[in-house]
């Protein structure tokens, strides 16, 4: 299956979510997200009605829960890292824990609009708002080349998979850090490639 699998949108479908102007559910989330941001750690637990709205309104949507959840595990890993700093500090567990719950709820709610609204909606919308062209320029290609890098990840790993007989867990890992090394690398050389054409383009 392509890598491209997990960059699913499910922005195609028809509701009343869907249907909302871009510009509205991008200013609702920038509030939602700040608002987040901005609630003591002794107030975190205020934070899990609006995971939980975040969730039915996906719902309401008909984006399948299993697919905002799948991408909520996936930054599970990041959000615990981040959040375990705080273990070192004054009333650590319980800043440790305000920023796990409202780093999640924050990841829902983002999550939210990019399954409701097309990736071209929202650049139009940051457009609008007079965001920096270049920013938006950048987000373009981020979200064009997304998709192409992980396309390419996935054909790496079944080539190494094909190569490896062996299958125990530190293959595994082993052979999976060798795929995330060269696809750093590919990276680096493919974004090289892409500014050196912008540039032959009269692009800065």
């Amino acid at each position: 299956m392509s890598g491209a699998h997990w960059l699913r949108s499910y922005a195609h479908l028809d509701s009343a979510i869907h249907r909302a102007p871009a510009s509205v559910k991008l200013l609702a989330t920038l509030v939602v997200v700040t608002g987040i941001a901005l609630i003591p750690v002794e107030h975190a637990i205020w934070t899990a009605p609006v995971f939980v709205a975040a969730l039915l309104c996906a719902r309401a949507a008909g984006v399948p829960l299993r697919a905002v959840l799948a991408r909520l595990a996936i930054v599970q890993p990041f959000v615990l890292s981040v959040a375990a700093l705080a273990l070192f500090q004054g009333r650590g567990l319980d800043v440790c824990a305000a920023i796990a719950l409202k780093t999640t709820t924050c990841v829902a709610a983002v999550q939210l609009l990019a399954h409701t609204t097309p990736f071209s909606e929202i650049l139009r919308a940051l457009d609008l708002a007079h965001v920096p062209r270049a920013l938006v320029a950048t987000l373009a290609l981020l979200h064009r080349y997304l998709y192409v890098v992980a396309d390419e990840s996935s054909r790496m790993k079944r080539a190494r998979a094909a190569r490896t007989w062996r299958t125990d867990r530190w293959t595994t890992w082993r052979s999976l850090s060798s795929v995330i090394a060269v696809s750093f690398v590919r990276s680096v050389a493919r974004a090289e490639r892409i500014a050196a054409a912008i540039r032959a383009r009269g692009g800065s």
